[in-house]
């Protein structure tokens, strides 16, 4: 059975995604993008007005393709909810690797070099770290009572996520996965510590 052909819309974004992760927004110009999906300019200034409402549609595609694209691959068979959030940086351990230690989150590089983004642009990158950390949270929240219960599962979830963005920043500096596993082996410690410390309490 033939799949449909995906529009012109949906190459260009698929495109732009590609681009903007290996060169960044700003070294990425509409020739590019153009030339990478072999479309003419009137078809793609129909679909986008500038080069700003590809980025929208980029990172709509990221926040929408959470769930579909990293979360339910990486999770794939693991029902413990804690084993879930290591299995997700597993998974970008994994693409580390794929990358001989080149690679950068899509958000995080889009949030760094747009330091200065427009509001709209800036709500989406904010909306793409919330729905991670959300995803995260959730875990911590399955996990109920092995963790303390006045825990702030929210901020662990936020701390998680930092985790996973310096590491995944150092290991493409120093071009070492190493220092990727050095912060998520100490992550691992707390989350032992954490649930040390919920069963004394419960005792």
């Amino acid at each position: 059975m033939n799949r449909p052909a995906r529009s012109a819309r949906d190459r260009i974004v698929e495109a732009a995604m590609e681009l903007f992760w290996e060169k960044g927004y700003n070294s990425t110009s509409v020739s590019d993008i153009l030339s990478r999906t072999q479309l003419n300019s009137g078809s793609l200034y129909h679909a986008f007005p500038g080069k700003q409402d590809i980025l929208i549609a980029v990172l709509e595609a990221y926040r929408e393709g959470l769930h579909p694209m990293l979360l339910a691959p990486a999770w794939e068979g693991v029902e413990d909810p804690i084993e879930r959030i290591f299995a997700l940086l597993a998974a970008y351990r994994g693409l580390i690797l794929q990358t001989d230690c080149t690679y950068g989150c899509p958000i995080g590089s889009l949030a760094l070099e747009l330091h200065e983004a427009d509001p709209a642009v800036r709500e989406l990158l904010a909306a793409n770290f919330s729905g991670w950390t959300a995803a995260i949270e959730q875990c911590l929240g399955d996990a109920g009572d092995r963790l303390p219960p006045g825990l702030d599962r929210r901020t662990l979830a936020e701390f998680v996520l930092t985790t996973m963005e310096g590491g995944v920043m150092q290991a493409r500096t120093h071009r070492d996965v190493g220092y990727f596993d050095r912060g998520v082996a100490a992550l691992r410690q707390h989350f032992e510590m954490l649930q040390a410390r919920a069963q004394l309490e419960r005792a």
